[in-house]
């Protein structure tokens, strides 16, 4: 430590013999801090319990921690710990010493729950010591850490890693069923006839939005092994009728023929280069009258707090993508021909940026 307690209440730096009084104010700081960095272990023990399916064995009710051990195959004493720190938080009650009942707040802890997010917050278990480990890296170089680990970029390592790309897959299902209100909410899609939604992944978007307009139709496209998981999920949300899937690479062509081209967090994952990139394809594919939609984080120009602020960091760890202000989207959009029209906050952390041609 930088500086130590000394018998009469006094600190003294090292190698200096100066006393530094701590007054109450500046005690109650530093605890703040230090409360601060606590929250990396919380956060630690709730992607566990997300790993363990905790949540989902106690669906049925309270469970003792021996109980929940033996399910998970943990130390009955370290998880009765883990749960507890939790249950702290809400997201557990303790009914009776060692047993655990889930809250209300903890529910979308299970894989059932309508607003699930524990393939997301599992997902952030397996990339978090990564990310961790390997700020220091990205901030000495500016670049991104993960292809440096693994040898290839996150898309390509998730494609040949199948049990990693389904977990992510279903951790982007998830973020997707907990935006789509927000967005279809917040922007009127009863003006588009055919919406093209690039790098839309399962197509859990762009399903909400046909949904919500039974007149218009829609293209996913996303890379060819997406593509064709993508299509049975299409066909089993009964849109095959309304909904084509295309395979194909969004940094050369996207369909052309839709008057709303929608990306949702696409770009936060690449840099300004390869993000100019993909917006001139769609700029290529767009008609003098078509519109693109962004679906990301805009980032406050005032300093203040967004949830957006950690996910930057992680994206230059992990990809070397950013997350970005209104004047960081405005030129980058006019780098590809288009112009910003408006930004459309949502209930979300995420934001609408609309674009068309300039």
């Amino acid at each position: 430590m930088a500086v130590r307690q000394v018998a009469d209440g006094g600190a003294e730096g090292p190698g200096q013999g100066e006393r530094v009084a701590c007054d109450r104010s500046d005690q109650e700081r530093a605890y703040a801090l230090l409360d601060l960095g606590d929250e990396i272990v919380h956060a630690r023990a709730l992607q566990i319990a997300a790993e363990l399916g905790i949540a989902d064995l106690l669906a049925s009710g309270a469970r003792s921690s021996e109980d929940l051990a033996e399910c998970t195959d943990s130390d009955p004493g370290a998880l009765h710990r883990l749960m507890r720190l939790l249950a702290s938080r809400g997201l557990f009650h303790e009914t009776g010493p060692g047993v655990f009942e889930l809250t209300e707040t903890g529910g979308p802890l299970r894989s059932d729950h309508p607003a699930s997010v524990r393939s997301v917050l599992a997902l952030a278990g397996t990339v978090a010591p990564l990310v961790l480990g390997g700020v220091r890296h990205s901030l000495s170089t500016g670049e991104a850490t993960f292809p440096v680990v693994a040898g290839e970029h996150i898309y390509d390592y998730m494609a040949h890693h199948p049990e990693h790309g389904r977990l992510f897959d279903e951790a982007m299902r998830e973020l997707t069923r907990v935006a789509a209100p927000a967005v279809l909410d917040a922007y009127d899609f009863a003006g588009a006839s055919r919406i093209v939604d690039v790098g839309g992944g399962s197509g859990a978007l762009l399903s909400a939005v046909l949904h919500r307009e039974p007149g218009a139709s829609g293209v996913v496209f996303d890379t060819p092994g997406v593509a064709d998981s993508a299509r049975e999920r299409i066909r089993d949300e009964g849109l095959a009728d309304r909904c084509s899937v295309v395979g194909g690479d969004f940094f050369r062509e996207v369909p052309p023929g839709g008057d709303l081209y929608v990306l949702k967090w696409v770009l936060h994952n690449w840099s300004d280069e390869r993000a100019t990139a993909i917006l001139r394809s769609c700029r290529r594919a767009m008609g003098e009258d078509a519109k693109l939609l962004l679906i990301e984080s805009v980032l406050p120009s005032d300093g203040a707090p967004h949830p957006g602020k950690a996910m930057d960091l992680s994206m230059l760890v992990l990809s070397g993508g950013r997350e970005r202000t209104e004047e960081q989207f405005a030129e980058l959009l006019a780098g590809a021909d288009l112009r910003l029209r408006r930004v459309v906050p949502t209930s979300s952390p995420h934001s609408l940026v609309e674009a068309v041609p300039r």
